[in-house]
């Protein structure tokens, strides 16, 4: 017989990040929903009813008659996925936390928290020794962990090869971001079409001062200590649905030849990749050779998993810096809710959620 699968809810299952989530837990081999939550004037409605659906292939049969809950504490799950709003989730999240469920959010209020990881697998795994501080320092039974901005998530999944053999001096990056990034119904057709918007809310702050930094920093068994290396981002929206596209420029503190870049790339093979995590794609990055790629609407769901793999391209000197290529990922995927579920496998598959949680993981993953 095979084993139970783990359970989990949804929290803010109506929004686009929360479907999301529904969308790629679709058949997941590890986890099933058991709750779909959301705000108090959609919870006790059909999720059909409650939700407008906004991805293609249609709402999953098997959930539009599902009741919605409150976003409290009480269903049984061991897991929570949070694509709630930042203006609310922080309070949520924390009262599951203290509940005893563990909280994988794709919000940004606990990404700073110095006892919260914030997690790409491929990049920083051991910062999940967090965790047990976290508890300790709080008192919860459960936990909380972050996955970065959509933005920085494609970014730092490129340069993490790179800093680990060369050293990441200075970062020079313009982010071409698509309107999904700003949810549904996201930005008016008014402002958007025929037109570039040259600024994001935070977004640049986030890449500029926080998140690369921590993501790239070392865990010393108390604390990360964050990399030292400087980063300056344009953050700019465009009028692509899906993907966001990044010119980067780096200055290294050991200059690389283009092949050895190319190489680090090639023959990344992180602990998520190692563990053959689920939704862990194969290479974590993949490298197109084309001059005139990648592109959002061709490369955004590249790589074994649709969507999970960052996409690099046009290598080639910078006469201001060392070098120069552009960065692709898709937003909702990775950058959002595919990026919370790998990070779930990660802390399944590392035992953070118990040693019956991994040991079932192992056995759904071989069968």
């Amino acid at each position: 017989m095979s084993p139970a699968k783990i359970k989990v809810g949804i929290l803010g299952a109506t929004g686009a990040v929360g479907q999301r989530f529904v969308q790629l837990l679709q058949g997941h081999p590890w986890f099933e929903i058991t709750a779909l939550c959301a705000s108090e004037r959609s919870a006790g409605k059909r999720y059909a009813d409650a939700c407008s659906w906004n991805l293609r292939g249609g709402m999953p049969e098997a959930l539009r008659d599902v009741i919605l809950q409150d976003c409290e504490p009480g269903f049984d799950a061991q897991l929570v996925f949070s694509a709630l709003p930042s203006s609310n989730a922080g309070e949520i999240e924390v009262a599951f936390a203290q509940a005893g469920y563990g909280v994988c959010s794709n919000s940004s209020n606990h990404r700073y928290d110095a006892d919260v990881p914030l997690l790409i697998p491929e990049v920083n795994p051991e910062h999940l020794g967090l965790l047990d501080l976290q508890k300790r320092k709080r008192g919860w039974e459960g936990f909380i962990a972050t996955n970065p901005n959509c933005s920085t998530t494609h970014l730092v999944s490129a340069l993490h090869p790179l800093h680990q053999r060369f050293g990441i001096s200075k970062v020079f990056v313009v982010t071409m971001q698509a309107i999904s990034g700003a949810g549904y119904p996201g930005v008016s057709s008014m402002d958007i079409l025929d037109n570039v918007v040259p600024y994001i809310g935070g977004e640049e702050e986030k890449m500029e001062h926080k998140e690369p930094h921590k993501l790239l920093g070392t865990f010393d068994g108390q604390e990360v200590r964050y990399a030292d290396f400087v980063v300056s981002a344009h953050c700019n929206r465009v009028p692509v649905r899906n993907g966001h596209l990044e010119a980067v420029s780096v200055e290294f503190k050991q200059k690389p030849s283009q092949e050895e870049i190319l190489q680090a790339w090639q023959s990344y093979q992180p602990l998520a990749q190692q563990l053959k995590l689920p939704s862990a794609p194969q290479p974590a990055i993949v490298v197109n050779p084309a001059q005139d790629r990648p592109q959002p609407r061709l490369d955004r769901l590249e790589g074994s998993v649709p969507g999970m793999a960052t996409v690099v391209g046009r290598l080639r000197p910078d006469p201001l810096f060392h070098y120069k290529f552009m960065v692709l990922g898709h937003n909702t995927i990775r950058g959002a809710a595919g990026g919370s579920l790998l990070n779930a496998e990660l802390i399944v598959a590392q035992g953070y959620l118990g040693a019956e949680a991994a040991a079932w993981a192992d056995v759904l993953q071989a069968a």
